[in-house]
């Protein structure tokens, strides 16, 4: 079952695509940021691909300074890399390869079936409360207009 609102998220450690470690609860606090939280099932499919250039076409929509865009899938470092490269991504891509899916196993979007997460995405306050929820299917596409508005409601 998925993280819902109102829940504490679970906390993690992971590696972006700068094989730098990346602590959830670091963005938290009176001085922190809030965190978009996407979960994305491989760097390179063409869905994940349109989703995170709508991210990173409408940055300032979804990063700024109260607010932290990380997407997370279980690809591996390097193929992260290569693809914010190749895509323009100016924000982090974290690692959760191994354990292999720790991470989304946490959040409930883990597909034990594929080895992969689901489309996960969740907005998580500067207290690390989540304030909004939402879990796709692989081969779902997700709506970006409720990230947009979850965001205008912690504004």
């Amino acid at each position: 079952m998925a993280v819902e609102v109102g829940q504490h998220a679970p906390e993690f450690t992971l590696k972006n695509q700068n094989n730098q470690q990346v602590v959830l609860s670091s963005f938290f606090g009176d001085d922190g940021k809030n965190v978009l939280l996407v979960f994305f099932p491989l760097a390179f499919s063409g869905i994940c691909t349109n989703e995170l250039c709508q991210v990173r076409d409408d940055l300032s929509t979804y990063q700024n300074d109260a607010v932290q865009v990380i997407g997370v899938s279980v690809d591996q470092t390097y193929a992260m890399k290569t693809w914010a490269d190749k895509e323009g991504y100016d924000f982090p891509l974290l690692s959760d390869f191994w354990p292999h899916g720790a991470v989304a196993q946490k959040y409930g979007v883990f597909n034990e079936v594929a080895g992969i997460a689901n489309r996960g995405t969740f907005l998580i306050d500067k207290a690390g409360v989540v304030q909004f929820a939402e879990v796709n299917e692989p081969g779902q596409a997700r709506d970006q207009s409720a990230w947009k508005a979850a965001l205008a409601k912690l504004s």
